[in-house]
């Protein structure tokens, strides 16, 4: 595996794992099984309110070919092709949904030690192009992610981030929503051996000229039981336990209570994911 900056997308995950990943504010179920022949099949099933949701996933490895098909309650069916490393640091991504016939779309990411670029192109007449890259090595990235609708000549999306990078730091700033949001995020280890961390994200708008600030933190309670909480300047608090209680089978109970209004009844979720 390549060592470098990695992706645009790799700016600030960490704090916005450990802030955003996992919370569940519905009900959900889902069960892996394999065949004989290595074949995945994945079932889900999504509770929202009085909808319903479910889908069935099937994943296919042929050496470095891995072929995803999932289907849906509305009948759409979604392919991914992921082609890894045919040539070094490369990775190919082919994607589309049926029956939209403008969905397709092809992916190419490259990973370097100072480099990290992604690049995407719609399978129309007038595509959608994407283009991300970052620069930098395992201690500073600086990249760019844009979007442009060659149908209209506009860009859709124009972002740019920075992060720095210790072994047990890591703080990003991103300018999002072309030049609208500033958000900086920070993300800390503070006991490696009990995976315990602290992150905090602060955005501001400068057309609605209102920041949000969430702060959050994590903790292993044993080698098999994670504990998360979270709030946020709009007195939203979150808290999450996470058990599992047999390899990558998951059992998630996360609540959410709005402190400003302590008299509403707080949003309970939960998510089981059974694996063999």
């Amino acid at each position: 595996m390549v060592k470098g900056p990695g992706l645009y997308s790799d700016i600030g995950k960490k704090a916005r794992d450990l802030l955003y990943r996992d919370y569940v504010s519905d009900h959900k179920f889902t069960v892996t099984t394999y065949s004989s022949t290595g074949v995945a099949i994945t079932s889900s099933g999504l509770k929202k309110g009085e909808l319903f949701l479910a889908d069935v996933n099937t994943q296919l490895k042929n050496k470095n070919v891995t072929t995803d098909v999932k289907v849906d309650t509305n009948s759409n069916v979604y392919t991914t092709i992921t082609v890894d490393e045919p040539a070094p640091g490369l990775k190919t991504i082919v994607s589309f949904v049926l029956p939209d016939q403008k969905s397709g779309k092809v992916e190419l990411q490259y990973l370097h030690e100072y480099a990290g670029i992604s690049t995407g192109i719609g399978l129309t007449a007038s595509p959608l192009v994407n283009f991300s890259g970052v620069a930098g090595n395992n201690t500073v990235a600086l990249g760019t992610d844009l979007s442009f609708n060659t149908a209209s000549g506009n860009f859709t999306k124009c972002n740019a981030g920075l992060s720095f990078s210790t072994s047990d730091l890591i703080a990003s700033l991103a300018l999002n929503d072309k030049g609208d949001t500033l958000s900086a995020s920070y993300y800390h280890t503070v006991k490696p051996v009990t995976n315990t961390a602290v992150g905090a994200e602060l955005t501001h708008s400068f057309s609605s000229n209102e920041n949000t600030l969430t702060i959050g933190t994590q903790h292993l309670l044993d080698p098999l039981t994670t504990v998360k909480a979270r709030v946020n300047s709009y007195g939203k608090a979150c808290a999450l336990i996470q058990h599992e209680w047999r390899p990558k089978s998951l059992f998630t109970i996360s609540g959410e209570v709005d402190t400003r209004a302590i008299e509403k009844s707080a949003k309970i979720g939960l998510a089981v994911a059974l694996k063999p």
